[in-house]
């Protein structure tokens, strides 16, 4: 199982950028998706997950009406838009997939959010 982040950067408060996460070495349409994010001195959190067919499972209300997951099976990617961003939403994301009870993690893409 491999889970590949991309996309992360410096943004500026009020920006957006999007993340993706490309996933192999499992059936990639069978599993639900998630994106978490872990800020300095913080402990990792969850952002927010996506069900095997696209259905919103659980987000964080700090991310509502400003983060959108998606999903497209056919290319084996999970992508997070997030917009309106904030100082507090800098910390590095993760792309997470639980395969068999067994949670597998991406490397992380740092997003930093500052003027």
């Amino acid at each position: 199982v491999q889970l590949v982040e991309s996309g992360g950067g410096l943004v500026q408060p009020g920006g957006s950028l999007r993340l993706s996460c490309a996933g192999s070495g499992f059936t990639f349409s069978r599993y639900a998706m998630s994106w978490y994010r872990q800020a300095p001195g913080k402990e990792r959190e969850l952002v927010v997950g996506i069900t095997s067919a696209g259905g919103l499972t659980n987000r964080a209300a700090s991310v509502k009406g400003r983060f959108l997951i998606s999903r497209d099976n056919a290319k084996n990617t999970v992508s997070l838009q997030m917009n309106s961003l904030k100082p507090e939403d800098t910390a590095v994301y993760f792309c997470q997939a639980r395969i068999n009870s067994v949670d597998y993690w991406g490397q992380g893409t740092q997003v930093s959010v500052s003027s």
